[in-house]
């Protein structure tokens, strides 16, 4: 039997357990990853299990992934650490390593890979979606703070995800519901949003999540399907060599990029190694079936280094010292 490589594909799943069409779609030689939502969870135990039941179901690699950044986007809570959110560190930086630590070893211990985190859009005060969900307003102190948080993020034995590149925090509008515009030069973009991004990839950040916002003074394409951000100002330029992973195509800011096929076509051409596609299976089929099939090494070499380390099991981790002294202090953390 030959062994599934890492295909170009993120999908998600829609209850607590996989349905037989499900355990297909899992093994298709283009599905890379399964993303999982709040919906798919009830209890520790639970979640263990169907995550071990998509692996089982994928003849092969498969990576497992989450939104677990704390505040309003926590996906697991009930019997994990309330994580704050991360403009909380900006009060508690000496915690922000902390965060990122037990942020990830909790998933880890369950069996997730990693979670896109850290956000590092500067915090401008007119975006709603992203607000406290940046580490600041302060490029400079932002950039400490998610420093801080995904090296925490990886001792615990898990890659960080950087997003929203080039940065989704000066625009009012949620790329969830409409397609902002940001209509700002690209010096100001580089002097101010893309501090972070430059630190972290000198750190050795392993991923990054383009923003589906478009800079018309930059390209005619929203980032997430532009090569001139992908391939010739992060990859180039900013020198990074990790994993690009598209936003979700089912969202606003991307149906102006035509049919899901077309959307994931357009990111992966302009150098996304794996498109996202969440909450509507059937567009999920349709980008799996029309894509090519293909071997691609470095994609390959690129998704691997997203598989998660984890140092514990469940059972290990919370009766560890670390697991305790870091849960009681982010406990401690206001978390509104």
């Amino acid at each position: 039997m030959i062994k599934q490589t890492l295909g170009p594909v993120m999908i998600d799943i829609e209850g607590l357990t996989l349905t037989s069409l499900e355990q297909e779609k899992i093994n298709h030689p283009n599905t890379g990853a399964v993303i999982l939502f709040s919906r798919n969870y009830n209890s520790p135990e639970q979640i263990t299990q169907l995550i071990r039941h998509i692996r089982q179901a994928r003849k092969g690699d498969i990576l497992i992934a989450v939104d677990q950044e704390g505040g309003r986007v926590q996906r697991f809570q009930t019997a994990f650490s309330r994580l704050p959110p991360a403009a909380t560190y900006a009060q508690h930086p000496e915690l922000a390593e902390t965060a990122g630590w037990l942020m990830a070893a909790e998933l880890l211990a369950i069996g997730v890979d990693f979670s896109f985190a850290p956000v590092l859009d500067i915090d401008c005060g007119i975006s709603n979606i992203i607000g406290d969900r940046s580490f600041s307003q302060n490029p400079s102190l932002a950039t400490s703070l998610a420093s801080q948080f995904s090296q925490g993020m990886r001792s615990a034995g898990m890659a960080a995800t950087g997003k929203h590149f080039p940065g989704h925090g000066a625009v009012a509008l949620d790329s969830h519901v409409a397609l902002p515009v940001d209509n700002r030069d690209l010096q100001t973009i580089l002097n101010k949003d893309l501090q972070p991004f430059k630190h972290l990839i000198a750190e050795g950040l392993e991923a990054i999540m383009p923003a589906h916002v478009l800079y018309p003074q930059i390209d005619s394409l929203p980032a997430g399907f532009s090569t001139r951000w992908i391939k010739e100002i992060l990859r180039d330029t900013l020198n990074f060599d990790g994993t690009v992973f598209s936003d979700d195509l089912s969202m606003e800011g991307a149906v102006s990029m035509g049919s899901f096929c077309h959307r994931a076509e357009l990111a992966l051409h302009a150098g996304c190694d794996m498109v996202l596609v969440c909450n509507n299976p059937v567009a999920a089929e349709q980008v799996l079936t029309h894509l090519p099939i293909t071997q691609n090494s470095k994609r390959e070499q690129r998704l691997k280094a997203m598989q998660g380390k984890p140092r514990f099991t469940r059972e290990q981790l919370i009766k560890s010292r670390q697991w305790q002294q870091a849960s009681s202090q982010i406990s401690r953390l206001p978390h509104a």
